[in-house]
């Protein structure tokens, strides 16, 4: 299993909100913190604020906050809606409308039942933690606060 970049960066991006949740930050601040693209994180921020993970306030006092408690955001939540495809392996999808696989082994295949349990298991373990649970002190003291404009 291999998270995508869209969903590393909209974790990075909920811990950062985390940790500065005295106050509005904006996309700028989130993307030097962590060397990103501003513009990919306005797509995932974007995505983020759908689900109500996270609160993005416009205009000139506007910025970007938690959506809710970080106690509350479960992570496998987050990874659930930021990637686009949970497919261990292709024979994992279905391509035709009656959803059989492209696969001809499919129906006497047990790869992809043993596939789809660690799946299942690896988003179980990702359920059982918050946000919360992932800040760390180091992180607060590591990511510098911006200064002043």
């Amino acid at each position: 299993m291999r998270l995508t970049l869209h969903t590393d960066y909209a974790l990075r991006t909920l811990i950062y909100l985390g940790i500065h949740t005295d106050r509005l930050t904006s996309i700028r601040e989130v993307a030097q913190a962590y060397g990103i693209s501003e513009n990919h994180l306005v797509k995932i921020i974007h995505k983020l604020g759908q689900a109500g993970f996270v609160e993005t306030i416009r205009g000139r006092n506007g910025g970007l906050k938690l959506g809710r408690p970080a106690a509350s955001i479960v992570l496998g939540d987050v990874v659930r809606h930021t990637e686009e495809d949970m497919a261990l392996v292709a024979c994992m999808h279905p391509v035709d409308e009656g959803g059989r696989s492209s696969c001809i082994l499919a129906d006497a295949c047990r790869l992809r039942g043993v596939l789809a349990e660690a799946l299942g298991s690896f988003i179980a373990v990702m359920d059982n933690y918050t946000l919360a649970d992932v800040i760390t002190d180091q992180e607060r003291e590591r990511l510098p606060r911006p200064l002043p404009v």
